[in-house]
């Protein structure tokens, strides 16, 4: 294999809107010296903040003006199907399970995860999109962000006539262009407090795909903000998830992974004079990860535990675990259940995806049944296709993660992938042309079957030139 230099990524399709950074949250408010308990002023302004989150929450609710609901239509489901944006009923995905995940062509064995591809939640977000086309056929429809994390699927929207909202330079959406009777589509992974009161105000029509685990964390950190906890979010502060999590948070920080987690809990831990040293160096490390206001001299008392639904579960464990051991050695046992929460919001997808990687490269000692490399297929600002792509660079074997089918080129057996750090790199001669090979193949929680049946196509194209593709299953044998 031959690795060349890296380049950046090159659009293709249509426009699709860039990715958004942080939005603050509101300040909490003011900060008394003291840290032996959490300030009356820092405590109600984020039950204050809670509270209002949760009462726009309920009244959009009872607006007639937003639904959360599938309908089922035959005909979107059909026109999924035809676009190739959801379950593969016929292809070779469909046809590899009913094989045990096993298939072999020209020399080239490929074994598919036995997780993998679209999970439920998005699933679902992709088919209220749909149906929302098709109920208000003449109204010009909106969406907030990519529906998900995978550039075929917004694609087609945009085909369809979804306009994708743009986000400006500070992190804002431009909604001038958003007009009265129009329909808005919420992506999957959510969208923040003040968009949806702007929508709102607007008097559109809001169609919320957000998936029910995001839901679930933000359950989590209303809970926490209520009862006058600053929330600890294990993510990524410019993740759209993350965005949205934030603002029905009351106080937060954002953590992007275990060494931050502890570099934190060290501040925790440390005396009152040296956190008073350290205050400025806090606050710089997190100026762009916390809430307006944060004052880590005092809102680091109580603390609760909350994620990004695709960060990995085992550092999101490990994360909680650091936290509470952080808590308990500071107040001791009698006050570690009023200074310390946590609610299990990890993402069974995600976790699902990550234990069927760890399983199908988990005979690497074996030389039966290692595996040769692996290919992960997924939006390249998938957070949770590259937790997977992790894995595999983990265990040293060589991983490939592209996007779509159009980075593979077969006729000079080479293709554009990106690395885990996000280093988009080309591999020339990545397949070898001489020896039976086996390869482990998975895809992110937003990839439909079809992008993994087209990049497999390149694949077997590249052993076997006149290969034209597995023919599908007819319509009554599926």
């Amino acid at each position: 294999m031959t690795f060349g230099v890296a380049l950046p990524a090159t659009g293709r399709g249509v426009s699709l809107p860039r990715p958004r950074v942080a939005v603050r949250a509101q300040s909490a408010s003011q900060v008394l010296e003291s840290a032996s308990q959490k300030p009356a002023g820092s405590r109600e302004a984020g039950i204050q903040k809670a509270l209002e989150a949760r009462s726009f929450r309920r009244s959009l609710g009872k607006s007639g003006q937003y639904t959360k609901k599938l309908t089922n239509d035959p005909e979107s489901l059909q026109r999924m199907d035809e676009h190739g944006v959801g379950y593969s009923r016929g292809g070779l995905v469909a046809q590899m399970r009913e094989r045990e995940g096993r298939w072999t062509h020209a020399g080239v064995t490929v074994l598919l995860a036995e997780a993998y591809g679209f999970c439920w939640g998005v699933e679902r977000a992709v088919q209220m999109a749909y149906e929302a086309r098709h109920r208000h056929p003449e109204a010009t429809v909106h969406i907030t962000n990519e529906i998900i994390h995978n550039p075929s699927v917004n694609v087609r929207l945009a085909e369809m006539g979804v306009r994708f909202i743009e986000t400006r330079a500070d992190g804002s959406k431009d909604f001038s262009g958003v007009e009265r009777g129009d329909v808005v589509i919420l992506p999957a992974f959510g969208a923040a407090v003040a968009e949806m009161r702007d929508l709102h105000a607007r008097g559109v029509k809001l169609v919320d795909t957000t998936c029910p685990w995001v839901s679930k964390v933000w359950n989590a950190v209303d809970n926490q903000a209520r009862k006058g906890h600053t929330s600890v979010i294990h993510g990524k502060w410019a993740h759209e998830e993350t965005v949205a999590t934030a603002s029905f948070a009351g106080t937060y920080v954002i953590v992007k992974d275990l060494p931050e987690a502890r570099w934190l809990c060290d501040y925790m831990l440390a005396d009152d004079a040296e956190k008073k040293a350290r205050r400025d160096e806090v606050v710089a490390r997190f100026q762009n990860a916390c809430s307006a206001g944060f004052e880590p001299l005092a809102d680091l008392e109580f603390v609760g535990m909350a994620n990004q639904t695709t960060m990995l579960k085992g550092e999101t464990q490990a994360i909680g675990k650091l936290l509470e051991q952080t808590q308990l050695r500071r107040f001791g046992p009698e006050q570690l259940s009023t200074r310390f929460m946590v609610m299990d919001t990890i993402c069974d997808a995600t976790q699902e995806r990550q234990d069927a990687v760890f399983k199908l490269t988990g005979a690497q000692a074996d030389p039966e049944a290692a595996l040769d490399m692996m290919i992960v297929v997924g939006g390249f600002n998938s957070s949770n296709t590259s937790h997977l792509q992790e894995i595999g660079e983990m265990k040293g074997i060589p991983s490939f993660w592209v996007d779509c089918a159009d980075r593979v080129d077969a006729e000079a057996n080479s293709l554009w992938h990106k690395t885990a750090h996000g280093e988009l790199v080309q591999t020339r001669d990545w397949i070898p042309r001489d020896k039976s090979i086996r390869i482990g193949v998975t895809s992110g929680a937003s990839t439909p079957d079809r992008a993994v049946e087209d990049v497999l196509d390149k694949v077997f194209r590249i052993r076997d030139p006149g290969f034209t593709g597995v023919p599908r299953k007819p319509a009554e044998a599926q």
